[in-house]
């Protein structure tokens, strides 16, 4: 038996000139498409000094476009995070009319193009939109305004958490909820104290990577902004009209600002994965539980 197992695993190996080749490809994608644009937008955004680069960011419409990504992503991921919890419960632990259609709703924004996505909201709120009359009768403005931006933003965004929670809620069942339900728990607790450790670390990665998303959305809210300096302009859509007015070195200083966060996203994530694993292997050290027969009353 053991000479059959080796044999197959000696069948099914891959020789080493393929795997020396696989991984030369990989490096070799990973340092043209990766690792060399970062480069490049280092190096060019410090072409002048860190004088000239600090200034670019020092600029007001800079600081302005800085801050509006902030507050969009401070408003985004939090109702994202509800949303995404709230539908991943929904679906990975009820049965419900509907199910296949929210299903389907979820994964919306990943078929639709983000600029259609600001196109559409610019027909329904927009000053000739089905709501525009309304909106301005009371002034309120949600196109070409930061509502707008929002909104686009959590369109383009609210996949994100759902997606990475239904398939691990699915996988652990409910089990352990029902079994705090019988021992007298409430919906809350059951959640707070049962269902949230088990999806922490599924948790955490979505918001990750809805955060980077939502700072880094561009077609969406590019049709909704307006484009409006000092206003209106997100970072990816002011780096966008300082390259267009040949500004390159405020362009690329700016876009190394969304190249750091990107990083320290990368970073962030992982951080998460390495305490994920290192939990997941400290679980897997624990001693079995000793049968009840062996406890001495």
């Amino acid at each position: 038996m053991t000479g059959h197992h080796s044999a197959l695993r000696q069948s099914t190996a891959e020789a080493p000139w393929v795997r020396f080749t696989l991984l030369v490809v990989a490096c070799v994608f990973a340092v043209l498409f990766l690792v060399l644009p970062l480069v490049v937008v280092f190096t060019e955004a410090m072409r002048h000094g860190m004088g000239v680069y600090f200034a670019a960011l020092r600029e007001p419409d800079a600081w302005s476009a800085i801050q509006l990504t902030l507050l969009t992503a401070a408003i985004a991921v939090p109702l994202n995070l509800v949303f995404g919890v709230s539908a991943a419960w929904a679906i990975a632990k009820h049965a419900f009319w509907g199910k296949s259609f929210l299903t389907t709703l979820i994964d919306l924004p990943f078929a639709v193009s983000p600029v259609v996505a600001g196109l559409i909201y610019v027909l329904v709120f927009g000053a000739q939109g089905w709501l525009g009359p309304w909106l301005r009768e009371h002034d309120i403005r949600i196109i070409f305004a930061v509502p707008g931006i929002v909104l686009a933003t959590l369109f383009v965004t609210f996949p994100f958490i759902a997606r990475e929670l239904i398939p691990l809620m699915q996988a652990q069942g409910n089990d352990e909820e029902q079994a705090a339900i019988v021992l007298g728990a409430t919906g809350w607790q059951t959640f707070w104290y049962v269902t949230l450790p088990n999806i922490k670390w599924g948790l955490i990665y979505g918001v990750i990577l809805c955060n980077a998303r939502a700072m880094g959305e561009f077609g969406a809210v590019s049709v909704v902004s307006g484009h409006i300096r000092g206003q209106t302009n997100t970072l990816p859509l002011h780096v966008e009209i300082l390259y267009n007015e040949y500004q390159s070195v405020a362009a690329f200083a700016v876009a190394s600002l969304l190249a750091i966060l990107a990083l320290v996203t990368l970073a962030i994530k992982s951080v998460a994965e390495w305490r994920h694993a290192s939990e997941m292997k400290d679980a897997a050290a624990l001693p079995p539980d000793r049968p009840t027969d062996d406890i001495k009353s």
